[in-house]
């Protein structure tokens, strides 16, 4: 068994799938679930962007590469599903042996979040992505080392969810009535509206445990 689990971030630049060149044209936000790979090549897709979309709706309809296209709206984000026949590029990381937790597409750039077991396997993931274009390692960093890391001090939370409860202070979603939405402070910390949410939760837990447990 392997015990060392590494958090790996990708920036990626040039992509021509859908969904770069959706926000290039539109500049809006993407984040996108893992794709999921068929036997026949073409990729599933789930993502989700704010709900004033600035024409990604209409874009995405007009793409030949993009079929069977649902749009779905909860509270202030529009939520896609939709066939593509245009592989994207995490692909060859995926085969390499990285497991994608989150893709972000923002001004036909990209950023690719996962997960390799150990560092052979790391090794061949560096490999795939020096031999395909515009794809460049950000970060990485071992399981626990960063955003896990507890804060020692009075609160008991993390780095990146003390970002996260900063920022919504900072930004007003505290506020009554509320000043910004989930998403507004997500593309502040440049992270997903989910990602910033779990952030929060957990933070909110953890002090509301200390304060009332």
């Amino acid at each position: 068994m392997i015990d060392e689990c590494l958090v790996v971030e990708f920036d990626v630049t040039g992509d021509d799938c859908p969904l770069a060149e959706a926000t290039r044209a539109t500049n809006v936000a993407v984040d996108c679930q893992p794709p999921q790979y068929r036997d026949d090549g073409n990729v599933l897709l789930q993502f989700s962007a704010p709900g004033d979309s600035g024409g990604l709706t209409e874009f995405l309809d007009a793409d030949d590469r993009v079929r069977y296209l649902h749009v779905s709206t909860t509270d202030d984000r529009l939520n896609y599903r939709c066939l593509s026949k245009h592989p994207c590029i995490v692909h060859e990381l995926t085969n390499a042996g990285f497991m994608a937790e989150s893709l972000r597409y923002r001004d036909g750039g990209a950023t690719f979040t996962g997960a390799v077991v150990g560092h052979d396997v790391l090794q061949g993931v560096l490999e795939a992505a020096g031999e395909a274009v515009g794809v460049t390692l950000a970060r990485v960093h071992p399981l626990g080392s960063e955003d896990e890391t507890v804060v020692a001090r009075q609160w008991d939370v993390t780095p990146a969810q003390e970002r996260a409860l900063r920022a919504a202070l900072e930004m007003g979603y505290f506020a009554v009535p509320r000043k910004v939405t989930a998403s507004d402070v997500a593309d502040e910390l440049g992270v997903s509206k989910s990602a910033f949410l779990e952030r929060l939760h957990r933070a909110q837990r953890a002090l509301f445990t200390q304060l009332f447990g």
